[in-house]
This record gives C-alpha cells, structure tokens and sequence, in this order.
C-alpha cells in the first residue's frame, strides 16, 4: 500500500502502513513505542540537518563549459537553447562572453582546468577568427594542465581547413562530430543539413589536420528508423574507427516541432521493443570492436573517455559560461540568462544569472547516485565519502540500496567498494534513478 496523502488514509499525515501514535484503532502504539519512534524521528532528523551542514566542493572547479548558441538551422526536434545565426550579434556576444569568464574568475579564483567543452548549438558555424578570439579569451581567464581536454561540438560539413587550422591554433585537442544517422533519407527526416559523406569528409580533414580524439553522435528511435537501419549506421560509424562514439535515444521535448506532430500522431516512432533491439546491438557490435562502455551511453577504446563529462557523471563541480549554461560552483548551481540580446545586456551589468540557488547536501548525495550509475563502473564509496564528509551511501541510503539490489537492479563492487547497475538495471536505469529522489 501507498503512503497516504495528506488528509488521507490515517488522517494525519502519517504513511497508512506505519503505525501512527495518533490513531484510535486496535493496532494502536503504546505510549512508550510513540516515544521512541518521536525518539527515532528525531535523531534521524537531526542526521539529516548534519549532513546538510556538509560544506560541498570546497575546490574549485577543474571543468569549464562554453555555450555557443549559434547554429546553421534549428532541427525540429531540438529543444536546445541555440538560435539561427544569420542575423545574430556574434561579435557581441563573444564580448559578452569574455565579460563572464572574467567576473568569473574574478569571482571563483580558477585552479588549472582538466578539461574544457564548447557546445551549442554549433560552435563551428563560428568564423575561423571568432574561433582564435574565443580561445585567447578562455586563455585569459582560465589556466589550463598541459594535458587538458579541450573539445569542440561541431556538425559535419562545418568544419573547413581554416577552421580546424584556428581550433588547433588555439588549443583544443578533441572534435565531437554529430552525426546522428549515416541514412541520408532519415537525416533529411530530423532536419539535418548534412549527408552521411559529410561526415566522413569531416573525419578525414580532421584527421589530416592533426585531431586523433575524433568523436561522433549517433541517434536512435528516430521516425521511420528500423533496428536494420541503425545497424548499417552503426557499421558505417565503426568504419570510420574511432577512438569514441555517444549513443542517444530521441527525446520529444515540448516546444519542439516534433512534439506538435506527436501530439497530432503525425510523428511514426519506433515502438519500445525496437528501440531496445537497436540499444542490445550497440551494445553487442560495439563490444565486439573492442569498445568499452564506460557510460549507459557512451563507448571508448581505452584513455579516450571523455574526461569533461566524467565530472559531470561524478558530481564534481564546474563553471558554465553563456546564454542558457548552467554551472555548478562551491554547492551552488546557476542557469543563465538565455536569450542572445538578454544575456548580452545582462553580462554587461554582472554575473548574467537568471537562477541561482544553494545545493543541500542531501540533494547533492542523491544527484551523486543518480548520475554516478550512469557510469558502468558505477559510484564508489571513497568518492562519495571525500565529497560529503566521510559518510558512505549505505549511511544515507541503505534501504533504498538494499531494496534495488534484491530486485536485481543493483550490484555490490567488491566488498563496501560502491555500486553499480546489473545488466537488468542498465535497461530499468530511470527506475534506478528515480529511486534516490526523496
């Protein structure tokens, strides 16, 4: 049975299936077992004001994050905050964006960055020397390891010698092409501009300018998409050998031209089962071409994971810089003011927030869990420990913990190491997930 709501079930409040001191029936409690369950809630309570008094990431962050919101055309199923850039103040905005990074720094001193990610939209659609000016901006700003990751999203067909001259120039060492399908008529279907021999002409000028870390996107579920259709893409991406490749599943976000179709049943998608059958191939074919998966969707030959968004599966903090980015620095998260002219004209007065809000520590140990097993090795207790004050997850959330490993859906790593999903679980992983939202 369902705890009951409010002014349901017991009539108080109280969980139905729990004894409750304040109901007159024959199960009541004794007084003495209302004390101690007063007694209980208490001391659990107080746990949890201690846990929240956890000061979180006391070091600064060693990723950046820069939002390029300009892009060629809007596909119909992009929910994004990236806008066409014909007609855009870029100039301004790489103004605006050098305004940020320095009351950032300025604010939040920066230790040397690990790894830095520009996204979109579609960075590249920038000119090769808006691309030399964004990273002598970032240079700037943000010191750099020797042997930081510094990726680049860029879509097929965008990236011309003089641009991958410039991205070199300035510093960055990793390109993830998205390329989404190698089946021109489905590509033509989600309003992509490119064709599948783009991205191969993308990948071999890449190559021959010097980028070994070459990443590319691939979708599934996508309309009118077989298992057969993505199993060719899937072999035409392994043609290309790569050292990773990222997975995705179409997503109907609202707002979208997509969501207005499904809504009116104009939008055929592939059903549950096919979109399963394509996940279960991937993962197979992948495996079989000495890919490991480190992540539910990603997949890479050893050393080429990506590092930037290990942070993010870690719970570690990082700086978000631009229209719409969202941040996370010293228990705080931030999201950006998101229109092009708004955040000009914010970042021109200060820090250009649209939201900010602190992180209890007990939200930051559930967004732990939550993204910590999306990684295949799963979440390990000495990080969660050196994050929240040397509590382990089974402090926190033992039953939660036990109760997903009897279902199968979780298993130990190793004896107290942390926790991981089962192979059932990686296919249930928002039931997982969702279990650690309180």
């Amino acid at each position: 049975m369902p705890p009951a709501a409010n002014g349901g079930g017991n009539g108080c409040g109280c969980p139905a299936e729990r004894m409750c001191p304040f109901v007159n029936t024959t199960a009541k409690t004794t007084a003495a077992e209302a004390v101690r369950e007063a007694e209980d809630a208490f001391a659990a309570k107080s746990e949890a004001q201690a846990a929240d008094d956890i000061p979180l990431h006391r070091w600064p962050p060693r990723a950046l994050y820069i939002h390029i919101p300009f892009c060629a055309s809007k596909c119909p199923y992009c929910d994004f905050n990236s806008y066409v850039a014909e007609g855009q103040p870029v100039d301004r905005y790489l103004e605006a964006l050098e305004r940020e990074m320095e009351l950032t720094a300025r604010q939040f001193p920066p230790a040397p960055l690990m790894s830095m990610f520009v996204g979109g939209g579609t960075p590249t659609v920038l000119s090769p020397k808006q691309l030399r000016r964004l990273m002598e901006a970032v240079r700037r700003h943000f010191p750099l390891e020797r042997d930081a990751e510094i990726t680049m999203e860029a879509n097929p067909g965008s990236t011309d010698p003089a641009k991958l001259e410039a991205l070199r120039e300035g510093g960055v060492n990793r390109i993830s092409f998205g390329a989404q399908s190698f089946d021109d008529g489905l590509l033509a279907a989600i309003g992509r501009d490119h064709t599948a021999r783009d991205v191969a002409i993308s990948v071999r000028e890449a190559r021959r300018a010097g980028f070994g870390n070459i990443s590319i996107d691939l979708m599934f579920g996508l309309p009118g998409q077989t298992p057969q259709h993505f199993a060719d893409s899937v072999e035409q991406a392994l043609d290309l050998d790569l050292p990773h490749y990222s997975m995705y599943s179409l997503k109907i976000e609202e707002n979208t031209p997509f969501h207005q179709l499904y809504r009116r049943g104009e939008l055929r998608l592939p059903d549950e089962d096919a979109e399963a059958d394509m996940y279960e191939h991937l993962r197979r074919r992948l495996a079989e071409a000495g890919y490991g998966q480190y992540e539910i969707s990603n997949f890479a030959r050893p050393g080429f994971e990506s590092r930037h968004n290990l942070t993010y599966w870690r719970n570690e903090p990082y700086y978000g810089i631009g229209a719409g980015a969202h941040g996370y620095v010293k228990g705080r998260r931030h999201v950006n003011v998101k229109g092009v002219e708004a955040y000009i004209e914010a970042a021109s007065r200060g820090l250009p927030r649209l939201s900010e809000s602190r992180v209890s520590a007990r939200e930051a140990m559930e967004d732990f869990m939550m993204v910590g097993l999306r990684m295949l090795t799963g979440v390990r207790s000495s990080d969660f420990a050196a994050q929240f004050g040397g509590l382990r997850p089974e402090d926190v959330f033992g039953d939660t913990l036990a109760d997903l490993a009897a279902r199968g859906l979780l298993e130990p790593v190793g004896p107290g190491e942390g926790y991981r999903l089962s192979e059932r679980g990686l296919m249930l992983g928002n039931v997982v997930f969702g279990a650690f939202v309180s």
